[in-house]
């Protein structure tokens, strides 16, 4: 059964994510509103949807593991192989601005968490814990986040940006193809994570490890698909906007819900998982600030992916 609902779950995630590409890209063109912004918001915050139910679900749950392991494995997935994997495809430039703040933007939140995470080297106190004013700090940064996001919506095309043809659709049928697509989406990863959950469990592997590992690869196959359909479709705004996006999405938003909810214990997810998800971030923004002109090419896309595969390595060994 688990392997079903895998296989379910994954058509279901590629069909809503070209639905959803198709439709955000309509509805860009229609509003005169530069991707990037459409990347940062509704396709982010749509294919961040898997993250906030399962980190949501599993902080109510007790599973604080899962919840947090989910956040953290999900971007380095981000970072890391929807990035890399989407430049092997085509690669991706890069704007000023989501080189100069939006990119630093990401690494800041994940330097928000290691700290807000050692409260036992910072404070002295007994445990790491992300308390509920740690997830309100969260969804203040968010705040800000957004607010930055709407004021570059109104500053029309952004520098290193181009100009591609996106086929116009109707306004319903964009509509339609967004709200369809992001519930695909939605039931697929929550299908995806099932499977794997269960097949993962069945194998006796901790929920650290399924969280960083397995439930992150499936929530996070959303930001994938629609990344590379974006980049295949001729969008690299969107694919880039959205891996962003999302990262900060399940930062700020996700983790800031989950911990204001419930708080979340850190067990299983160490320092070395966070450091290494900072140093993600710095590896893509020292690839967009001096290798080949803000575009982030097939070379290092595999970088950014054989990183990836050694971090993987490296936590199982752990």
């Amino acid at each position: 059964m688990d392997i079903i609902y895998l296989i379910g779950g994954l058509l279901l995630i590629l069909s809503g994510a070209n639905g959803l590409t198709d439709g955000a890209s309509s509805v860009a063109r229609h509003f005169r509103i530069s991707p990037i912004v459409i990347g940062l918001t509704i396709v982010a915050f749509g294919t961040s949807a898997p993250e906030l139910a399962v980190s949501v679900s599993s902080a109510l749950k007790g599973s604080a593991d899962i919840a947090i392991g989910n956040v953290v494995g999900s971007n380095l997935f981000n970072t890391l192989m929807i990035v890399g994997c989407t430049a092997l495809f085509a690669p991706i430039v890069i704007s000023q601005n989501t080189l100069r703040k939006e990119i630093p933007l990401c690494i800041l939140s994940s330097v928000v968490l290691l700290v807000c995470a050692n409260d036992v080297l910072l404070n002295h106190e007994p445990e790491n814990l992300l308390s509920t004013t740690d997830g309100l700090l969260l969804l203040c940064f968010f705040v800000i986040f957004l607010g930055y996001t709407f004021s570059i919506a109104f500053q029309g095309k952004q520098e290193g940006e181009t100009e591609e043809k996106v086929s116009q659709l109707p306004m319903w049928r964009s509509v339609l193809y967004i709200v369809g697509g992001l519930g695909a989406l939605i039931v697929g990863g929550d299908l995806f994570v099932n499977g794997a959950s269960g097949i993962a469990r069945s194998l006796g592997a901790s929920e650290s490890v399924i969280g960083l590992t397995l439930v992150a690869g499936g929530t996070s196959l959303p930001e994938l698909a629609t990344s590379i359909v974006a980049a295949l479709k001729r969008n690299p705004e969107i694919a880039i906007g959205n891996a962003i996006g999302s990262n900060l999405f399940n930062i700020f938003f996700v983790l800031g819900c989950s911990a204001t909810i419930t708080p979340l214990h850190f067990t299983g997810i160490t320092n070395f998982d966070l450091l290494t998800l900072i140093g993600s971030g710095i590896l893509l923004w020292l690839f967009g600030l001096f290798f080949a002109k803000r575009t982030i090419t097939r070379i290092e896309g595999s970088i950014l992916v054989l990183y990836y595969i050694a971090y993987t390595i490296a936590l199982i060994y752990k």
